[in-house]
């Protein structure tokens, strides 16, 4: 018999969430500053010191990037307590399985970040280091969300074919997001103050690819939210993904007028957070999707 979940248990599977969407902010903030290579060194700052020290020549930047790092220990922390908070008051086996997965996932994202200082700040491993962190967010708000499930099988709340659309517009949310990597990485904040433009691509044109992507992701999301309206089963799937409509409108808002606004430091970090929320509110759209049953 699984025990009862203490008081606890979801205010710290929260904190995992946050802290996973907090990281994709601070890692905005090294991306505006130029701070990538603050700490030109892994797994330490410096050579010969983890922490930055008063010779660096990096100035401020150290202390941003240092402060990103600490992050990352932070995220290591809260995702190794929620895995064993699960497995002494949840032990269902999604529940595990996603919890497990943060943990492994932070991991790879610390050697990946490492992988990135080596590499010079490469794109695609900077623009790895973000993907990774949107599907950890994926991981973590699964977690969430789910907490209270049962342990049995699930079934669909709406029809097959607008579950298999939901899916759909998922992965053009995915497409949306890699493609604001290659915008971030070919502008002015991709990372470092010395080569603010690595990929190297027109920055217009990527822009507006990258907007384009952003119209259909939005039309599909339009219509997710009619089809969970008129066919879904219970008020949480009619409600999913009216919230992924909000946060989209939002987003793209913000995108454009940072865009029209040579992409102001602020608004770039909003941006960022929004992107972070998206991937929260597409996750629980797809879950409001489908119901799970208790095991016999």
């Amino acid at each position: 018999m699984t025990p009862a979940q203490p008081r606890w248990f979801s205010p710290l599977l929260l904190a995992n969430l946050i802290a996973q969407i907090g990281i994709i902010v601070t890692g905005g903030l090294v991306r505006v500053t130029g701070s990538g290579l603050g700490c030109p060194s892994w797994p330490q700052c410096v050579p010969g010191s983890y922490t930055p020290t008063v010779e660096q020549a990096e100035g401020f930047h150290k202390y941003i990037e240092f402060g990103n790092r600490t992050l990352t220990g932070v995220l290591g922390i809260l995702a190794v307590a929620s895995l064993l908070a699960v497995l002494r008051y949840a032990r269902h086996r999604h529940l595990v399985v996603s919890a497990a997965l943060v943990l492994v996932g932070v991991l790879i994202q610390a050697v990946l970040g490492g992988i990135t200082v080596w590499a010079g700040l490469h794109p695609a491993t900077v623009s790895a280091h973000f993907l990774v962190s949107a599907g950890l967010v994926a991981a973590a708000s699964y977690l969430y969300f789910t907490r209270h499930e049962p342990g049995g099988p699930t079934q669909l709340t709406v029809p097959p074919l607008v579950s298999r659309l939901g899916w759909g517009t998922a992965a053009v949310a995915g497409l949306v997001l890699a493609l604001g990597t290659v915008v971030t990485g070919s502008g002015p904040h991709s990372g470092d103050a010395d080569t603010p433009a690595r990929f190297g691509f027109d920055p217009r044109t990527i822009s507006w690819l990258h907007a384009d992507a952003v119209m259909i992701f939005l039309g599909l999301v339009i219509g997710m939210v009619v089809a969970t309206r008129l066919t879904g089963q219970t008020p949480r799937a009619r409600s999913g993904w009216t919230g992924v409509l909000h946060v989209t409108v939002l987003q793209g808002v913000v995108g454009y007028v940072q865009y029209l606004t040579k992409l102001p430091e602020p608004l770039v970090i909003v941006h960022m957070l929004l992107a972070g929320l998206l991937v929260v509110m597409v996750t629980r759209a797809l879950l409001s999707e489908r119901a799970r049953t208790a095991s016999e």
